[in-house]
């Protein structure tokens, strides 16, 4: 049974002998905490990872962060630092039955302590997940999961309670830029013997372009290193064919969609018109639906905008209607149009205060229709008096009656004095004298 798996399970000693040929992302991987860069916000001196590192006294651990931070080395060198047998998993390739095996295979070598790294854990389904929870709770394995995915969304709540939860960031492109230096020189595991140079600037260059991903960085340095050749200068033009073909990081499932379009919308009601193109431009290419952004400008438009602009809206629906009609990429103009002119309009969210001040009084107390507000179409109704001290609003100087139209009145709406708002203020101001006026009987009609 040994036998069985100790071909899938690399040891340290096989996790430290990488083969040659190997892409140099992985060449490059740190075999120790001290070689990992950049995450200080975890790694640093006096936090909780690197003692519970250090002391081995981890349980499970999970690595949440996105493409090429780091999740995947991290794994690998807790386990050379602690001297754990390591079995690595992909949820996507694995089954229930080869998981079952690996449990199975932890609870048989009671020698030494198991880390399971389950890469991209949100894959897993529920019961996939529930099968990991009884030997997580026996210690029979320490799970390391990583995803970049939200856990708070894909993974069970019983296994994220279980768990110490680390979110990774991009990698700084300092931090990158060091890497690929060290890369460029190193002659064991890197490209030294290629004898290829570059300055500070283009390496910087290249990570800048990279978007936090390692992994990413690294393979285009081998790959720009391999087609220049040896004894050679890195250039800005092999840069800029690196940046030709560059993709921005952005999932239209994932949090890189929701923290844009966060960034974006908050970027609008902030009044920041060249924020708001700008990440406009990078959902545009990423490949976002633009129906998906004009209908948050539709949204906005009266949350936000509201009365202080009530053009907004207009020009909002506008651009949706165009974002239908037209489609990419000649839509991207109207989006435009439409994102700079709501960041600089004028704000107000009394709209939106106003609706929830409503709701909430509605759920507080349901108040009857009075009698007098009723609807008066039909002769039964109006023997039952529906309508019939109703006061028509245009038969009265400036429309206004003076009659209350709630039983018991109250002030939900509550003018801002922003944009055009200020005058729907002023008008509401006299409105709200002329009534007094005649409930006091200073004017009959």
């Amino acid at each position: 049974m040994d036998d069985l798996f100790s071909q899938s399970t690399p040891s340290r000693g096989e996790l430290l002998r990488v083969p040659k040929n190997a892409p140099l992302a992985v060449r490059m991987r740190p075999r120790s905490l001290g070689e990992v860069v950049g995450h200080r916000h975890i790694l640093s001196e006096g936090c909780l990872l690197p003692r519970l590192i250090s002391s081995d006294t981890f349980g499970s651990l999970l690595f949440y962060g996105p493409p090429g931070c780091g999740k995947t080395t991290l794994a690998e060198v807790i386990a050379l630092e602690t001297n754990s047998r390591f079995v690595k998993i992909n949820a996507v390739l694995s089954n229930v039955a080869e998981l079952r095996d690996e449990l199975k295979m932890a609870r048989y070598r009671t020698d030494e302590r198991t880390i399971l790294f389950v890469d991209e854990i949100h894959r897993f389904n529920k019961a996939q997940q529930d099968l990991l929870l009884p030997d997580v709770e026996d210690g029979n394995i320490r799970l390391i999961g990583a995803t970049t995915h939200n856990p708070g969304f894909y993974v069970n709540a019983p296994l994220l309670s279980r768990s110490h939860l680390f979110k990774l960031e991009p990698v700084a492109a300092g931090d990158v830029a060091a890497v690929l230096r060290r890369a460029l020189e190193d002659c064991e595991r890197g490209l030294g013997a290629f004898k290829v140079s570059a300055s500070d600037e283009i390496l910087k260059s290249l990570a800048a372009l990279s978007d936090g991903d390692m992994r990413r960085a690294l393979n285009a340095l081998e790959t720009i290193v391999l087609a220049k050749g040896a004894a050679s200068e890195l250039t800005e033009g092999d840069i800029a064919m690196f940046a030709k073909e560059r993709r921005i990081r952005y999932d239209a499932d994932e949090d890189e969609h929701y923290d844009t379009i966060s960034a974006f919308i908050k970027s609008v009601r902030g009044s920041d018109p060249d924020a708001a193109l700008y990440w406009l431009a990078k959902m545009l290419e990423g490949g976002e639906d633009p129906r998906f952004i004009a209908r948050r400008l539709v949204i906005l438009a009266s949350e936000d905008i509201g009365l202080a602009d009530s053009r907004a809206l207009l020009v909002a629906n506008a651009a949706f209607d165009a974002c239908e009609r037209i489609g990419l990429p000649e839509c991207e103009l109207n989006l435009a149009h439409a994102v700079i002119f709501l960041a600089c309009a004028p704000k107000s969210n009394s709209a939106t205060l106003a609706l929830a001040a409503a709701h909430a009084a509605v759920k507080k107390e349901l108040q009857p229709v009075p009698v007098f507000l009723r609807d008066s179409h039909t002769k039964l109704n109006r023997s039952f008096g529906n309508g019939g001290e109703y006061i028509y609003s245009h038969d009265c100087p400036e429309n206004i009656s003076g009659q209350e139209y709630l039983e018991k009145p109250m002030q939900l709406y509550f003018p801002k004095q922003s944009g055009s708002e200020k005058q729907i203020s002023e008008r509401l101001a006299n409105y709200k004298r002329i009534k007094q006026s005649i409930q006091h009987g200073k004017k009959k009609f």
